[in-house]
């Protein structure tokens, strides 16, 4: 079966309520998994007791700080930053820290900064090595939500990742960006998708609901998982409609 993992930042999101709330709204809807953002500006100890009650599971959560990791002068602070999500991601059980590349810096080759990031990426395998964790990289769209990114690419991220060479790191495949992006998902992951560690979902335009946009959203997933991949399906995306019926109705049309 598909596993599929509320981003709480957006879903089950109520004015004034808590993360722990979001929590039990997910469990209520039938949810078998969260995830969020940062975790600095969370109460842990609110959310561990949550999912400790309903049982859920915590799919992914960011790394921080979020920093360029285009840059190396920022390498030994994001390292630090690294191990200490990494306790949080054990101590709430989950599996795959996110990060972004950072963005396109001023002054500074692709090629330079792409080394940057490669040599980062690789420090951060020692880290994790033997966690049970796993860092996925992101690449995101620079059409719409983030203008100057570095990393806009799949096939480029993808390249990334093999010249870390370190099963520890990974891709975050966002089907959204991906779309926004003009890629299509079967030609950027034929033979590479098991480079492929957490999956993204949300429809184009807009960013809402699947089956509310244009993209062959349910085409494209099920053919991740036609080839192969095992992982959870993150919700991510900015809901048009409140409620736990409008999040089973975008499953429902993801195919279940």
């Amino acid at each position: 079966m598909r596993r599929y993992s509320a981003c709480i930042e957006w879903l089950f999101a109520e004015e004034g309520d808590s993360f722990a709330d979001r929590i039990r709204r997910a469990h209520a809807a039938g949810l078998p998994a969260i995830e969020f953002w940062r975790w600095t500006d969370k109460d842990l100890d609110a959310i561990e007791a949550a999912l400790k009650e309903t049982g859920l599971a915590v799919s992914s959560l960011v790394a921080e700080p979020m920093i360029a990791l285009t840059d190396a002068a920022n390498r030994q602070t994001w390292l630090k930053g690294l191990a200490e999500s990494v306790i949080v991601a054990k101590r709430l059980g989950a599996p795959v820290l996110i990060a972004q590349a950072g963005d396109d810096l001023p002054g500074l080759t692709r090629r330079e900064q792409r080394r940057a990031l490669t040599e980062t990426l690789r420090a951060g395998a020692d880290i994790l090595k033997g966690s049970g964790v796993r860092l996925g990289v992101e690449p995101l769209n620079i059409r719409i939500d983030h203008v100057g990114y570095f990393l806009d690419s799949t096939r480029e991220g993808l390249d990334i990742i093999d010249d870390v060479a370190r099963p520890e790191i990974g891709i975050v495949y966002d089907i959204y960006h991906s779309a926004v992006m003009d890629e299509r998902t079967e030609e950027v992951l034929n033979g590479r998708l098991d480079r492929i560690i957490h999956v993204h979902v949300a429809y184009h335009p807009g960013r809402n609901e699947p089956g509310s946009g244009d993209i062959d959203l349910a085409r494209r997933l099920g053919w991740i998982f036609a080839n192969g991949y095992d992982g959870a399906v993150g919700l991510e995306y900015r809901p048009t409609r409140p409620g736990a019926d409008a999040v089973k109705a975008a499953i429902a049309s993801l195919g279940g």
